[in-house]
């Protein structure tokens, strides 16, 4: 017989025979993903307050809706999150409570029509308005075909209905509703509810009507939303998608960034908001330091919007500068900032248009609040680029982007349920080994397959140190079942300053060697 390691009891084995124990391998940490990129905001169609992953430019608009010009737009975001190539995109759509599934009713012959199902939109929304539903000949003798179309999708066939009068209506709901069997599953589109007629169908198409966004009246306490309800709502329906980034987007709502900045310590996240368009330097600092934000998990941007090409809408608008730095920030490896990487794609910001660049003591003075922007030039040439690397943090050893990022990097790895199995096991030496050896490969393949970690001082030496030993598990901890382990990490800096020293002259003597 095979048993699973530690299912064999060997203190029980009284009968002769030959027993075989499967071994598991020894435990291998996987890097956790963080390109993780959560978007909160309102859309034309998709489910409400539940998060979905939007991947593909393709597919976005068939998952959102169109590219449309208002604010919160989900889908104008997703649009620069995939110019800057960034595809984990996980969204919450919010509405104002307004939003309204289209309908259509689809009638029988009779002299006066009477509705035999009411087809409505699998979600609310103004994309439902574009749905056609067409009762034609079925394939089979004496059969009916309903065909449910949206532009830019296959359409869905619900082939060989068949049955007299209200059978018949009640044989078309059940299809759209669960599917033929072998043939096709449920329809993604739209609900069937059955009518009242008992009459044979038209033949004839119908285009659904009454769909809304419900996004006039989302503003950013929506954004947030709530998790004292059930289901929660706003941005803690994103709790559990391992996202890395998280965009609100267009919130500038000062006083709600302490909420949101709790959220993201709490969930390993790294949020963030801006100044309202037009906000300067002091304005939004001022802001910030009114708010009691100072933690590495929150970026604040100032209020320099960013002009975009909508070549859905054919204009040039006026973008939240969390659009560019939640994409770009989310597409990076977490040792990396956003610092002086170029962004692509978009005209220009606020503050480039009026030809007003930045002096050297806006720098200085975004560096002191906290905040940073987005401006050309930048340090490596004429391209724009973020200019201060800054989190909200106030401490020199945790206020650089990279700090949030690998720290969240490796929280994730080493957390979740990679060591679940330690739980409710003896404290052995053997488990103490595992355990340490298994953070320690994880921790050796980003220091020298990854590069993530070093000290660029002393290249060779191991940057990390994995402590799980009587030091930190004294005897009275291990007695009431608790163990501990201590990991420590080198992180590699973040070049902010390039200083350059330059020695010239006749009377300079250099010496060279061969």
């Amino acid at each position: 017989m095979l048993y699973t390691s530690s299912t064999l009891n060997t203190a029980s084995l009284s009968a002769p025979g030959v027993y075989t124990e499967i071994v598991a391998p020894p435990t291998v940490v996987s890097g956790a993903t963080t390109n993780g990129y959560g978007l909160v905001g309102v859309a034309s169609w998709g489910p409400v307050n539940s998060p979905f992953l939007v991947s593909s430019s393709t597919q976005a608009p068939f998952q959102v809706g169109p590219v449309t010009v208002r604010s919160r737009d989900l889908a104008t975001h997703l649009a620069i999150a995939f110019l800057l190539a960034q595809y984990n995109n996980w969204c919450v759509r919010v509405t104002d409570g307004t939003d309204v599934a289209a309908t259509a009713l689809l009638k029988d012959t009779a002299g006066t029509p009477v509705t035999g199902a009411t087809l409505t939109g699998f979600y609310s929304g103004s994309l439902g308005n574009t749905i056609t539903a067409t009762i034609g000949t079925g394939t089979a003798a004496s059969s009916y075909k309903l065909t449910v179309s949206m532009a830019g999708r296959t359409p869905e066939v619900y082939d060989n209905l068949t049955g007299s009068g209200a059978t018949f209506w009640a044989n078309l709901v059940s299809a759209v509703n669960n599917g033929q069997s072998g043939v096709r599953g449920p329809s993604q589109l739209v609900v069937a509810t059955v009518g009242t007629s008992t009459a044979t169908p038209a033949a004839a198409s119908y285009t659904m009507s009454g769909g809304t966004d419900g996004a006039t009246g989302v503003t950013d306490t929506t954004l947030i939303g709530s998790n004292s309800v059930s289901p929660v709502t706003g941005m803690y329906a994103l709790q559990s998608t391992g996202i890395q980034t998280l965009n609100l987007i267009d919130h500038t709502t000062s006083t709600q960034w302490s909420t949101i900045a709790a959220f993201c310590a709490l969930y390993g996240i790294f949020g963030g908001s801006q100044g309202s368009a037009g906000q300067s330097i002091t304005t939004v600092g001022a802001a910030l330091s009114t708010a009691g934000v100072d933690t590495p998990w929150f970026k604040v941007l100032v209020g320099d919007w960013v002009y975009w090409l909508d070549t859905v809408n054919n204009q040039t608008r006026l973008i939240s500068p969390m659009a560019v730095w939640g994409a770009l920030r989310a597409s990076l490896t977490p040792d990396q900032s956003t610092l002086n990487k170029e962004v692509l794609g978009i005209v220009g910001t606020q503050r480039s248009l009026q030809n007003q660049p930045y002096s050297t003591s806006e720098l200085q003075a975004a560096v002191a609040a906290r905040v940073d922007y987005i401006a050309n030039p930048s340090a490596g040439g004429n391209y724009f680029s973020f200019q201060t690397d800054r989190n909200t943090s106030s401490q020199a050893a945790t206020n650089s982007e990279a700090y949030t990022t690998m720290t969240n990097f490796l929280a994730a790895s080493l957390g979740g349920t990679t060591f679940g199995y330690v739980v409710g096991n003896p404290q052995t030496p053997t488990l103490r080994a595992d355990v340490k050896g298994a953070i320690s490969s994880f921790l050796m393949v980003q220091w020298q397959t990854n590069g993530y970690i070093g000290d660029v001082n002393n290249p060779t030496k191991v940057p990390f140190k994995v402590t799980l030993d009587s030091s930190n598990n004294p005897s009275s901890n291990v007695a009431i079942g608790i163990m501990a382990v201590l990991v420590q990490v080198t992180y590699l800096a973040i070049v902010r300053e390039f200083v350059i020293s330059l020695q010239g002259g006749s009377t300079v003597s250099v010496t060279t060697s061969s």
